[in-house]
């Protein structure tokens, strides 16, 4: 995957600097959007293989405290150098209205004290913002794998692969429609009266339609900015409803 990645990312890069965007929304797009799903992947698989190819055992104590101290590190970083940011509010908001500073080339500026990556970042490639999206991204990712390597049993893939109870059920919409309806459920406090983390009900939709998710949280940042409407699968559902009341009328 990293290797993959990397060889995309280049594609990628050599083909924007080849070619212009049509105007300032599809630069946009593309740098708060595209290019942080593409290196946000990158950094985390690489971060992946790193930690595994060290790591000292297979299991026990010592397989606990090597992931629990990575898990420990992460969090410290994030709280750190990541949620206390201006930006980070911006971005976890889902705000727009600065999206033309943040998210089009030209525009760093060097009298804010940035990280010294921004010296290292290609102008023509990157307005170092989407460098910290996809960090953003690449630490979610991290997290949720690090805690299913001290959890295993909070891992989907490990339960699907174990369980016999569901293996005629499952779901044939899209991931995005399951997430959809998750975050709705949870929305509403209609399961456990709202006092159940949208992570664990998560888990739960996923083991009983033996699918995995990945990012629940990334997925529905992505609704919430999407055009059109963003409860389709909703819409859908109602729609289809009240036409199958009407066939009993």
């Amino acid at each position: 995957m990293t290797v993959y990645l990397q060889d995309l990312l280049f594609s990628v890069k050599k083909y924007i600097i080849e070619n212009e965007f049509k105007n300032d929304a599809e630069e946009i797009h593309f740098f708060r959007t595209i290019k942080p799903q593409i290196l946000g992947k990158l950094i985390y698989y690489n971060k992946v293989y790193r930690i595994e190819t060290t790591c000292p055992v297979s299991n026990g104590n010592m397989h606990y405290s090597y992931f629990s101290n990575h898990l420990a590190n992460l969090k410290k970083e994030y709280t750190e150098h990541i949620c206390n940011s201006d930006f980070y509010r911006y971005y976890r908001s889902g705000r727009t209205d600065r999206d033309h500073t943040y998210f089009k080339r030209g525009n760093i500026n060097y009298h804010d004290g940035l990280n010294s990556i921004v010296f290292e970042i290609d102008p023509a490639f990157s307005t170092f913002f989407d460098y910290k999206v996809a960090r953003i991204i690449s630490n979610e990712l991290l997290y949720t794998y690090l805690l299913t390597k001290i959890n295993p049993d909070e891992n989907p893939d490990t339960v699907l692969k174990n369980s016999e109870t569901t293996k005629d059920v499952f779901w044939t919409d899209s991931k995005n429609a399951l997430i959809e309806l998750i975050y709705a459920l949870h929305a509403s406090g209609v399961i456990s009266h709202g006092k159940i983390g949208i992570r664990k009900m998560g888990l739960m939709f996923q083991i009983l339609f033996r699918i995995s998710l990945g990012d629940l949280h990334h997925a529905f940042h992505r609704m919430k900015t999407r055009s059109g409407s963003r409860t389709a699968f909703l819409d859908q559902l109602k729609i289809s409803l009240e036409e199958y009341m009407d066939k009993d009328l």
